[in-house]
């Protein structure tokens, strides 16, 4: 089940829960939003500042010319590198294990690899602000029935 919500100041966050009683799950997820400041949205509300997509992720230090050339031949949308020198490639969801698989063959180790809902857009939070969100996804994530938590907040 998917729950879309917001945080403080309209960070959106989308909730993927597994759960064997619908009515604990949404009220569990609506006291962890609404106690910290945010509320549970309806259907649609949030999902469209997202792209669901695949991200693998290599360290800083990796080979970039030879992880760009392995991933676009094996059907990657993108390869960028970070400020920090990690590269991420992401792939469209439905090659995302095609374009893992690719990578791996050609002896490149991935530090993490995903299937995601990865934001359009960022919400950069500091200070106050960043701890009540911090604690929104926390609490978020400590619950029974949640199994990923996506945000377009950046704690700083």
């Amino acid at each position: 089940i998917r729950y879309e919500g917001y945080g403080i100041n309209g960070a959106a966050i989308i909730i993927d829960c597994l759960t064997d009683n619908k009515q604990r799950a949404v009220m569990e997820v609506r006291h962890a939003l609404t106690k910290h400041g945010g509320n549970l949205g309806t259907d649609g509300s949030v999902v469209f500042m997202f792209k669901h997509c695949g991200s693998i992720v290599f360290e800083p230090g990796a080979s970039e010319d030879q992880i760009m050339e392995v991933a676009l031949e094996a059907g990657a949308e993108d390869v960028v590198t970070d400020e920090d020198g990690s590269i991420e490639v992401v792939t469209p969801p439905n090659d995302f294990l095609a374009v893992k698989e690719a990578l791996e063959a050609a002896g490149l180790k991935a530090a993490m690899a995903e299937v995601i809902m990865k934001p359009n857009m960022e919400t950069v939070f500091s200070g106050e602000d960043a701890v009540k969100m911090q604690k929104i996804l926390d609490m978020l994530e400590d619950l029974d029935d949640v199994q990923d938590v996506y945000t377009t907040a950046v704690i700083e």
